[in-house]
């Protein structure tokens, strides 16, 4: 299994996340942990798409 690091940054009213190993694979939730599932379903998604 390959690892990812995934960066996750605070905003004013939510989280953003991206990995800089994947240019274009983001994502933002109202939660830490909400952003980090969406990020990684978006990383599964992106290297499905591979």
């Amino acid at each position: 299994m390959t690892e990812y690091l995934i960066i996750i940054e605070k905003a004013e009213s939510n989280y953003a996340a991206y990995c800089p190993d994947l240019p274009g694979v983001i994502a933002t939730g109202a939660t830490r942990k909400e952003t980090l599932e969406l990020m990684n379903e978006a990383i599964e998604f992106h290297l499905g798409g591979l």
